[in-house]
């Protein structure tokens, strides 16, 4: 079995782009859903971040007050780092289980979804990578007619990730989308059917586009 990464930057339709895939049959397992397990009520990765952080990061009904897990992770470096020394191993071994899962089962591409990819290292851990893109100016004027930010809001949000047309760089494939979201349906059948032979580029080489 294949496992393609797929990502992209805020405001580039990479959910819209993995419902598509989805929908047509592709197993896509979403790291975000998977972190979010790893730290659920009752689990032995919550009381790890609880033992890390103090009972404060936990709201009244026993779940991880991400509001405030927030609060302390963005404004101190060293916190982050302790908590994703919690959640990124069993991130990386709920991946591992599930994908082993689908090779058994016979499917033979799969996708796994990480905003971070690239800035995870995650990229070394599949067979080829999948950026969705758009223009940043697209991507700009998406997140003030989606999220009612103000331009200052919207560029913040854009700066502080790694630079879309620096994941384009280095994609394997690329799906262009800075048009209407009803194109990404056609290019997601488009992926589909070259999916079992995508490979990494060669260096400097274009990605195939979509």
């Amino acid at each position: 079995m294949r496992v393609l990464g797929l990502t992209g930057g805020i405001a580039t339709g990479k959910s819209t782009f993995a419902a598509e895939l989805r929908a047509r049959g592709a197993p896509v397992l979403d790291a975000d859903e998977l972190a979010r397990e790893a730290v659920a009520k009752g689990s032995p990765g919550l009381a790890d971040v609880a033992a890390a952080f103090g009972p404060s990061v936990l709201g009244p009904d026993g779940e991880l007050d991400r509001k405030a897990m927030a609060g302390l992770v963005f404004r101190d470096a060293a916190a982050r780092r302790r908590l994703e020394a919690i959640v990124h191993p069993r991130v990386r071994a709920a991946f591992r289980e599930q994908m082993d899962a689908l090779a058994r089962g016979g499917a033979p591409v799969a996708f796994y979804d990480v905003p971070l990819l690239y800035e995870a290292g995650l990229d070394r851990e599949v067979d080829a990578v999948v950026v969705v893109w758009a223009p940043r100016a697209v991507q700009r004027a998406r997140l003030l007619a989606r999220d009612g930010l103000s331009p200052a809001e919207a560029d913040l949000r854009l700066d502080a990730q790694l630079p879309v047309d620096e994941k384009a760089a280095r994609a394997d494939a690329l799906v262009v989308n800075d048009g209407p979201a009803g194109a990404l349906g056609d290019k997601a059948a488009r992926l589909l059917s070259t999916a079992s032979s995508l490979t990494r580029k060669l260096p400097n080489a274009p990605p195939a586009r979509y």
